[in-house]
């Protein structure tokens, strides 16, 4: 496949982190891209680097996805520049960290908005354009926290397991199409997720455990390529999840208590 017949992959999130690391993959492999999150000067840095180095097309819309029907204006974006998509991946998301009766209501209903709605909203509004491509694929990237209840951090857990839910449930409904469906969980990763998140005993805790952008973004390329439905990048997250099956959930959940404290 030439670059020229290559579909755009729409990335949100671009700006930095897990996403920033993936428009870098996707551009290695030749494919245009359309770079999403609220930081224009960011973006365009990035977006410039990657036309120079990869030789690609890398377009990009500044937006804030916690604004409601920010998704709409996405869509509206790509329709008006008649890009043809056939990757999306959904990597916009962030934590709020403390006691949830303690933290700001609209924090939290602005963390489940760009964790949970933009990737229903951008998903059901990408499908009918996705469908144009003999092969295209969603990429939602979850969180092992989606497999345990995670104090202090509870609503962030929550959003982030119904990420994995729904992407599991996507995937078997579209399983007859040309669309491939993968979720994508990794743990502490060096993306200043701890920082935004308030969250300083994390910082202290994911020196040990962090892993990097560059492989975790690679692992995810990788697995949505390979058609893959669930991943969890890394040995010790993988452990940590299959424990928590096996655990007692309130044993798993004071122990996440311990770690994540205020």
């Amino acid at each position: 496949m030439s670059e020229k017949t290559k579909p755009y992959a729409l990335i949100t999130g671009a700006s930095k982190g897990i996403g920033k690391s993936i428009a870098y993959e996707l551009a290695e492999k030749g494919y245009p891209l359309l770079l999403v999150a609220r930081s224009e000067e960011e973006l365009k840095a990035l977006s410039d680097e990657l036309q120079v180095k990869y030789g690609i097309i890398s377009d990009i819309l500044s937006i804030d996805l916690s604004i409601n029907n920010a998704s709409l204006k996405v869509i509206d974006w790509i329709k008006m520049n008649n890009y043809s998509v056939g990757i999306l991946v959904n990597n916009a998301g962030y934590g709020v960290w403390g006691n949830f009766s303690q933290s700001a209501l609209g924090d939290q209903l602005g963390m489940m908005q760009v964790n949970m709605n933009v990737v229903v909203e951008l998903s059901h509004l990408l499908v009918p354009i996705l469908l144009h491509e003999k092969q295209a694929y969603i990429l939602n990237i979850s969180s092992t926290a989606a497999y345990q209840a995670v104090p202090t951090l509870a609503v962030y857990s929550a959003t982030k397991a119904f990420v994995l839910s729904f992407t599991r449930a996507l995937r078997f409904e579209l399983s007859q199409t040309s669309i491939s469906v993968t979720c994508f969980s990794p743990g502490p990763v060096d993306t200043g997720f701890a920082a935004r998140a308030g969250l300083s005993a994390l910082n202290k805790m994911a020196e040990k455990f962090n892993m990097q952008p560059d492989e975790v973004a690679k692992m995810a390329v990788n697995a949505m390529f390979n058609k893959k439905s669930e991943v969890i990048p890394g040995f010790t997250n993988i452990i940590s999840v299959y424990a928590n099956r096996l655990l007692p959930k309130a044993f798993i959940e004071k122990t996440a208590a311990g770690i994540y404290k205020i």
